[in-house]
């Protein structure tokens, strides 16, 4: 057998075993974005359009469940998982503890009479029960489509609960676009809750990137509620930029009770520049 036919065979038999593997593969990198789920089954479904897929298949259900999928997950470790014993939280698992952060998390909407009634996020740690129940999931659901579902919750027709989860689920996936939407969200969102909460996370991902539409939110804005819930964004920020935009704030604001949120920050800060400002004033 000459040197080119040994490396036809071999070439085919790779070929074959590529064939073989090639399916496995995937069906393992699927089923490494889906939850680790005791007492139930997860019950698969292609994604098309989430805001569509969703909502028709809600419309089908006869019986309270669960419905989902997979987005990627900003850096960072992120824990989102509820413990309980007799109705209490608690805080610690028996989990094994990951070296490395996973990059993605679960999305999970709540199902009775049709209707959407809590969406919730979990990291993929978090073991869950499915209390006897199927949990059906949609596969390569894209960010895109995950955000556009989202601002559908943005209303305020909306209940409270579902468009703070709404706007948590943004703050957590990961991307530029995310990052835009929460953006807009600070700056036109439809409530003043939806603004308080987006200037929050905003604070909590963005950093330096989200200062301006802050700072804009405590100038600009005319509901004082959100005023005071971007002074607190502020104190969110890493102590190197959001103490001296605080005291800023405290010093110079003309709106009092923006004032009175700053300074009330900056005494929880404990940061020695919040000492001498205080001192400075009462002098």
């Amino acid at each position: 057998m000459s040197g080119d036919q040994g490396s036809g065979i071999g070439d085919r038999r790779w070929l074959l075993l590529l064939s073989i593997a090639g399916p496995l593969i995937s069906a393992a990198s699927a089923g490494a974005q889906t939850p680790r789920l005791s007492n139930g089954r997860i019950e698969p479904h292609a994604a098309t359009n989430i805001a569509r897929d969703v909502p028709a298949l809600a419309a089908t259900l006869t019986e309270p469940m669960w419905i989902g999928y997979a987005q990627p997950l900003i850096d960072g470790d992120h824990q989102m998982c509820d413990y309980w014993n007799n109705g209490n939280r608690y805080s610690q698992s028996t989990d094994p503890i990951r070296l490395e952060p996973a990059d993605f998390f679960f999305v999970l909407f709540r199902i009775e009479d049709k209707q959407i009634t809590r969406i919730r996020t979990y990291s993929a740690n978090c073991p869950l029960d499915a209390g006897g129940k199927a949990v059906h999931w949609f596969n390569n659901v894209s960010v895109s489509d995950s955000l556009n579902y989202m601002k559908t919750f943005m209303a305020p027709a909306q209940a409270r609960k579902l468009h703070d989860s709404a706007v948590t689920l943004i703050s957590l996936t990961k991307g530029d676009q995310a990052l835009t939407e929460l953006l807009t969200l600070a700056r036109d969102g439809s409530t003043s809750a939806v603004k308080g909460n987006a200037l929050f996370w905003l604070a909590q991902r963005a950093g330096e990137k989200a200062v301006g539409t802050i700072t804009a939110a405590i100038e600009n804005d005319p509901d004082t509620e959100v005023k005071k819930k971007a002074v607190f964004a502020l104190s969110q920020l890493p102590k190197d930029e959001g103490v001296p935009l605080l005291i800023q704030q405290a010093r110079t604001n003309k709106n009092p009770a923006v004032r009175k949120q700053a300074m009330f920050w900056l005494g929880q800060s404990k940061d020695p520049r919040a000492l001498k400002f205080f001192e400075e004033i009462l002098k």
